[in-house]
């Protein structure tokens, strides 16, 4: 063998593999990261904190997620003449299609949420450790609770079980809430 340090071979491996996959996986890393960072940027940007996206912004608009993926359409579909288990694939499909639009919004949401909750206690005169905490409390428990809906959302497509939204739903609605106690009815934070 070759002693020189472009053939040292480690537990029968190329250094200079091992470089090449360290190299990548690095480089996807600080890919990743800067996608992160410039997202967090362009969500900043078109932060509509306003009391009329306030007002708009409700649990309301994401009600039909609670029924949306519920059993009894799928039941009465299926008592019909001709039904086929092709066509409740297809139902499934397109009622989780849906459900995922509705998820992605309630995620933008509270995202801009968090980001205007972040605003307030920047250009707030006093420390909110109270505050920091509870974003931060609550951001873990929607993260958690997204994973856990879609999961529950993919083996609902495949038929399995059932989807349970509604925890998620208390979660977005806190935040939304805190958020209102911070601005006001006659003044706008951002724009």
């Amino acid at each position: 063998m070759n002693d020189t340090l472009w053939w040292v071979m480690i537990g029968g491996v190329n250094i200079n593999v091992i470089f090449a996959v360290s190299t990548s996986i690095c480089s996807a890393l600080g890919a990743c990261l800067w996608l992160l960072v410039h997202r967090g940027r362009l969500a900043a940007n078109r932060l509509p904190v306003t009391t009329d996206w306030l007002d708009d912004l409700s649990t309301e608009r994401y009600r039909p997620m609670l029924r949306l993926l519920d059993q009894q359409d799928l039941r009465f579909l299926r008592d019909q003449p001709g039904f086929t288990p092709q066509m409740a694939a297809k139902f499934r499909a397109q009622r989780c299609r849906i459900f995922s639009g509705y998820l992605r919004s309630m995620q933008g949401d509270f995202g801009r949420i968090c980001t205007a909750l972040k605003i307030v206690m920047m250009q707030s005169p006093q420390d909110r450790p109270d505050l920091a905490s509870a974003l931060v409390r609550s951001q873990i428990m929607f993260a958690w609770g997204l994973a856990a809906v879609q999961g529950q959302l993919w083996l609902y497509h495949w038929g399995l079980g059932k989807v349970e939204v509604a925890g998620l739903m208390k979660v977005f609605d806190g935040m939304r809430l805190e958020l209102r106690t911070f601005v006001p009815a006659e003044i706008s934070v951002g724009a």
